[in-house]
C-alpha cells in the first residue's frame, strides 16, 4: 500500500540534498564529502538511534531516524554522480531481499533462513568452506563489540569452547597481567593488541553469563554522565585545581543521590 505524503517528503529530501551537492552553489561541506569521509558519520548517526531507541524517546527516535535516512539518501547520491546506483536501486535491491528471505509470507516455497543465505552467497561466488571465511564476512559490517560476541558464538558452538567458566577466568587474569605488561615496556601498538585481546576475553565472560556487553557498556556510559553531571554542578563547571579526593567525594556523593533518587521511583 503506498503513502504518498511519505513518497512526497522522501523525494523532497531527495531534492535537497541534490541542491546540497549541486557543483555550482551547493554547500562546500557536501561538496567535499565522498563514501569514505561519511563513514564516521554513518556510524554515530546508528548509534543515536539506538540510544533513542534504548531510551524509547519516540521524539528523538524520529529526528534520529532522520539524520539515519540523509546518511543513506546522501550515499546514494554520491553513486548517482557517478552513474553508479540511486536510491531506487537501493530501495528496489532491499525489497527483493526481503521477499526472497520471507518465502512463507509471498508464496514462494518454503527454506530455512539459512539455505536462502547460502544462496545468494553462492550466486556471488563467496565460499562457505569454512567457519572463519563466513565469520569474516558476517563481522565486517558490524562494530569490534559485537563482532566479537558474534565469533565467540559460533566458535563456541563449532567446539572451540571452555570446560567451565573457571578457564575463562583464567585467561582474563593472563590476558590483564600481559596489557600491564606491554603498557609498563611502553611500546603502544602492543599495548593496544593486548587491550584487545583482554577485551574479546570480557566478551566470552559474558556470553557465558548470558550478558550483553554492549547494553552494560551503554549503561555505564549513561550512569558515569549522570553522575559528573552531578559533580559539575556541585562545583559550579569548575573541576580545574580539584584534588581527586574532593572530586571522589562529591562522586560517592552523586552515586548516593542517584541510587536514592533510583529507589524512590522504583
Amino acid at each position: 500500500m503506498s503513502n504518498p505524503a511519505a513518497l512526497e517528503a522522501l523525494e523532497e529530501l531527495m531534492d535537497v540534498v541534490a541542491r546540497l551537492r549541486h557543483p555550482d552553489d551547493g554547500c562546500p561541506w557536501d561538496l567535499q564529502q565522498t563514501h569514505q569521509s561519511l563513514v564516521p558519520y554513518v556510524l554515530e548517526e546508528a548509534h543515536e538511534v539506538a540510544d533513542a531507541l534504548r531510551r524509547g524517546d519516540e521524539g528523538d527516535m524520529a529526528d534520529e531516524l532522520g539524520d539515519l535516512l540523509l546518511q543513506v539518501v546522501l550515499h546514494a547520491q554520491l553513486a548517482a554522480e557517478r552513474e553508479s546506483f540511486d536510491l531506487a536501486q537501493i530501495a528496489r535491491g532491499i525489497s527483493s531481499k526481503l521477499i526472497r528471505r520471507h518465502p512463507h509470507v509471498f508464496g514462494g516455497e518454503p527454506r530455512s533462513w539459512e539455505e536462502i543465505k547460502s544462496e545468494e552467497r553462492a550466486e556471488r561466488g563467496e565460499s562457505d568452506a569454512s567457519l572463519s571465511a563466513r565469520l569474516q564476512r558476517k563481522v565486517r559490517g558490524l562494530g569490534a563489540m559485537e563482532g566479537a560476541m558474534t565469533i565467540s558464538r559460533k566458535a563456541a558452538a563449532a567446539g572451540f569452547e571452555w570446560e567451565t567458566i573457571g578457564g575463562v577466568w583464567e585467561k582474563v587474569h593472563e590476558e590483564l597481567d600481559e596489557l600491564k605488561e606491554a603498557v609498563a615496556s611502553g611500546d603502544r601498538a602492543h599495548a593496544e593488541s593486548e587491550l584487545g585481546d583482554l577485551l574479546f576475553t570480557l566478551v566470552n565472560v559474558a556470553r557465558w553469563c548470558e550478558l550483553s556487553p554492549e547494553e552494560g557498556l551503554a549503561g555505564t556510559n549513561r550512569r558515569f554522565l549522570q553522575r559528573f553531571s552531578k559533580v559539575e554542578a556541585a562545583l559550579g563547571g569548575e573541576l580545574d585545581g580539584r584534588s581527586i579526593e574532593e572530586l571522589d567525594a562529591l562522586w560517592q556523593q552523586a552515586k548516593a543521590e542517584l541510587r536514592a533518587e533510583a529507589d524512590g521511583v522504583n
